[in-house]
């Protein structure tokens, strides 16, 4: 069995296995031919979160949010670049109001909230709205511990 990184196309959910000699921002889904490594956030919901969080091997950042929601709009293009310019982190966002089954698994309380996960697993979260250098503090702070 051929080793590799499993990476989940952000536009049709389809598991991809790169292999170990290519990079995963270079890399097409097999089945819609989209790039898997999109540099912004990936919209989830609560069709698609689980897997996402699940079953992609690299780091996934989610930020929790909400259109009314003051903090989340001044936070969203910090969140945004900091995305672009990631290539060994997926980001994602969650709207609370569009996916309240998602929210409540993850026991959202309030907004703005960022959780780092692993394979599913949550490794970090912080609530409240950062600027671009505690974001990226908190990011690497979390990422060495795991």
């Amino acid at each position: 069995m051929s080793n590799g990184l499993l990476i989940i196309c952000p536009n049709c959910g389809t598991t991809n296995r790169i292999p170990e000699d290519k990079s995963h921002t270079e890399g097409k889904c097999g089945k819609c031919q989209n790039g898997l490594h999109t540099f912004k956030p990936v919209v989830l919901n609560d069709s698609n979160f689980s897997k996402y969080i699940r079953d992609n091997q690299l780091p996934v950042i989610v930020d929790f949010w909400a259109a009314w929601c003051g903090p989340c709009q001044s936070m969203a293009p910090i969140y945004q670049k900091t995305a672009s310019q990631s290539e060994r982190l997926l980001f994602a966002k969650v709207n609370t109001e569009l996916a309240p089954q998602t929210s409540a698994l993850c026991n959202i309380r309030s907004i703005p909230t960022l959780i780092i996960f692993h394979q599913g697993r949550e490794l970090e979260r912080i609530t409240g709205a950062l600027q671009e250098p505690q974001l990226k503090q908190w990011i690497l702070q979390t990422l060495s511990k795991a």
